[in-house]
């Protein structure tokens, strides 16, 4: 199954192991409770999907590669201690507490999530003498003699044996233990999680084109060549950077992530492209509703490759768009949500006597803490945790404002306060107001190159397939999306149909 599913189907063993009954006992014993065992080819999102369960689920992760650990670091060092049996004195070995048990423990501890999952990462590649240990914990749940606590569920992932000369083979009995989900790549599933990660619009343009350039993975007479998803990834982050750096990004760099000469050449091909299309185009210019006849006439004129590329620059431009303004909209929400909090400090009766600048110095700090326990337990995404490092920067920002204002009275501190945030929320609807121009624009231009053609049933397609934009429209509206979404896809929806009957037609006349 694709990771898309196969996250459907953590998700919902997770709900089911964490379900408890009327008496507080989970509905599901631990013996019942088969650790998840994901089997696939390597770099295809397997850990990543692991960290978007526990963040979703809120649950926390510990995450461990098995390759990186000897037995004694899994099962723990032995040392002699005494004990009495039968009235008599003997020596005995024990162990001390395995460094994985013991990290479950401190994870606890650190974030205050006494539930989540415990993920081992190539499990099937444990050395020879660390493996009896992992058969262990896959069957009993536990590390020489230390249990993993109740609550939290096993995960483990594996590679295949041809991706990896060191696999070991499961028996019927261990595998009789786990519940075993293989997983497949799909760039299709891939793409809304590379929305949503903002990956660099050239790689996502360039895979619609060539999407069986996702993965590959060949041997040759001159060793392995493959690309993987998490190649791309890499690779857009470092992409991103160094145009940011105004760094020159040539076929070398791209080998360096794209282990495929052919696809890493055509890659770094493409991507010249795409900036030329971006200059040509003046993409910007179109997004702002200045762009000229001209424009339109090469567009249409272009290739289809060339048409689905500035397509590509467009969506991505408005995904930056939608983004701030999620972003924004996470940032004033949290600061209201605080300074609701706030307001209720200042009237309390019991804090009657302490002074304004203590409440609020003591909120910020409060605010702070819960920030790092969430951080600790990974339970926000990127864009998520950057919005609170923003409230947290603008929650200082009111505090050394007020206290510049000269305020002395609670009333007069949080009237200064409530006039720093109008303008933080002011910031805000201005940034949803530029995303819903930017993307008015983008109707306009591409209607008017294209009307009702496929290429505007793409670009619908993939406003719909992205977190963002899905997250902006919804909440924002856009009438010209709402009308061609139920237009166009309609449209296209009958004329599979008309398709089908045509089809099924032909296939009667065959047999009569």
């Amino acid at each position: 199954m694709d990771i898309k599913r196969a996250k459907a189907e953590i998700k919902n063993a997770i709900q089911a192991y964490l379900a408890k009954d009327e008496f507080g006992e989970y509905r599901i014993p631990a013996v019942r409770q088969r650790p998840v065992l994901l089997m696939g080819a390597p770099g295809i999102g397997k850990t990543a999907v692991m960290e978007q369960v526990a963040r979703e689920c809120g649950v926390a992760l510990v995450s461990y590669s098995i390759t990186h650990h000897t037995r004694q670091s899994a099962i723990g060092l032995p040392f002699i201690s005494k004990k009495q049996y039968g009235g008599q004195e003997y020596t005995v070995t024990e162990y001390t507490m395995s460094e994985i048990i013991a990290s479950v423990y401190d994870k606890m501890e650190q974030t205050g999530l006494k539930e989540g999952i415990l993920f081992i990462d190539e499990i099937n590649c444990a050395s020879e003498t660390l493996a009896p240990a992992m058969l262990q914990f896959l069957q009993a749940k536990t590390f020489g003699a230390h249990k993993v606590p109740d609550g939290w569920l096993i995960a483990a992932a594996g590679n295949p044996p041809e991706y990896n000369k060191s696999v070991r083979e499961f028996d019927v009995v261990t595998l009789d233990r786990v519940k075993k989900i293989d997983v497949e790549p799909d760039f299709t599933v891939w793409k809304e999680y590379a929305y949503q990660q903002g990956i660099h619009g050239a790689i996502l343009s360039y895979l619609e084109i060539r999407k069986n350039h996702f993965y590959a993975m060949e041997t040759t007479v001159d060793g392995k060549r493959f690309v993987t998803a998490r190649g791309w990834e890499d690779l857009s982050t470092i992409l991103k950077v160094y145009e940011e750096m105004h760094l020159p990004v040539n076929e070398g760099l791209v080998y360096q992530y794209l282990q495929h000469r052919k696809i890493a050449k055509d890659f770094a091909n493409y991507l010249d492209l795409y900036q030329k299309y971006r200059t040509d185009y003046r993409v910007d210019d179109i997004l702002r509703g200045n762009y000229t006849a001209q424009a339109m006439h090469k567009l249409q004129e272009a290739p289809f490759d060339e048409r689905l590329s500035v397509m590509g620059l467009l969506l991505s431009r408005l995904s930056e768009a939608f983004q701030k303004a999620y972003e924004a909209d996470l940032m004033v929400t949290g600061l209201h949500t605080a300074l609701l909090e706030l307001k209720e400090r200042f009237q309390s009766p019991y804090c009657r006597e302490t002074p304004w600048e203590t409440l609020f110095a003591a909120l910020i700090e409060e605010q702070e803490t819960a920030f790092a326990r969430e951080r600790k337990a990974g339970l926000l995404e990127k864009t998520a945790e950057r919005a609170r490092r923003k409230e947290l920067e603008r929650l200082h920002f009111f505090l050394t404002e007020t206290k510049k204002a000269g305020c002395r009275e609670k009333d007069a501190a949080f009237a200064e306060v409530k006039t720093l945030f109008a303008a933080e929320a002011a910031q805000r609807e201005d940034a949803i107001e530029d995303a819903s121009a930017l993307l008015d624009h983008a109707f306009a231009f591409l209607e008017e190159t294209f009307g009702a053609g496929q290429e505007m049933v793409i670009f619908i397609t993939e406003l719909t397939t992205n977190f963002y934009s899905v997250k902006f429209i919804s909440e924002n509206g856009c009438e010209k999306y709402y009308q061609d979404n139920t237009e166009l896809l309609f449209d296209e929806k009958q004329k599979t149909i008309l398709q089908d009957i045509a089809q099924a037609k032909t296939e009667l006349d065959l047999l009569f």
